[in-house]
């Protein structure tokens, strides 16, 4: 699959780049997409919740009334889950999310999130630029002449571009992300890709070894 590869003007730089059928031409495979982004959403949580139990609340633990003969449910001192601000029962406590995933599931996983994004005509290739200083409409710009103005975007460079980054952090639709941090997630969350051709012999780099 070819691509015409552009300028940050939008503009036909007359060079095209070839796309990887081994990345970006594989049939998808929906399973491993489901199991890599139920990873990295794992991984995101904090894990802190916690809720008292009744051993943990402060209180008499003098028995409130009679175990039988009251009419109600059997209940023990005022820290009782039946009681009103009681201890609750099986409350969350802090726990670790994370789980494994074998590394060819997850390269697998990121082959399909770019298969599919291929499918879809959703790659731009730009050559590499960079920014003299970080100006968010400068960065507007580049959206509007891409014509992915209002898109969810994400930008993969080769490597840390700080004012880059931070000519995109205020838009509440654009990221920008390394292409050797590039995942599943990032990937689908995205309406567009756009990768700097550097980027895309990253990507490939990674992906076929």
């Amino acid at each position: 699959m070819e691509i015409s590869v552009l300028n940050i003007k939008g503009q036909e730089t007359g060079r095209t780049v070839t796309l990887n059928d081994d990345i970006y031409g594989i049939e998808p495979n929906d399973h491993v997409l489901y199991l890599d982004v139920k990873q990295y959403l794992a991984n995101q949580r904090q894990g802190t919740a916690k809720a008292k139990e009744r051993s943990e609340h402060a209180g008499s633990t003098r028995k409130l009334g009679r175990q039988k003969g009251g009419g109600g449910a059997r209940h023990g001192d005022i820290n009782s889950p039946l009681m009103k601000g009681g201890g609750r029962v099986f409350g969350p406590r802090p726990r670790d999310y994370r789980f494994k995933l074998n590394k060819k599931v997850k390269e697998l996983a990121r082959k399909s999130a770019l298969s599919y994004k291929a499918q879809e005509n959703a790659i731009i290739i730009i050559e590499d630029f960079t920014m003299d200083a970080p100006k968010t409409k400068e960065f507007l710009n580049i959206t509007k002449n891409l014509k992915v103005e209002g898109k969810k975007l994400l930008m993969v460079l080769p490597e840390a571009n700080k004012n880059v980054y931070l000519s995109a952090r205020n838009l509440q639709r654009s990221e920008v992300i390394l292409a050797s941090s590039l995942n599943t997630y990032k990937v689908l969350n995205a309406d567009v890709l756009v990768v700097t051709e550097n980027s895309l012999k990253t990507i490939d780099g990674i992906l076929t070894k």
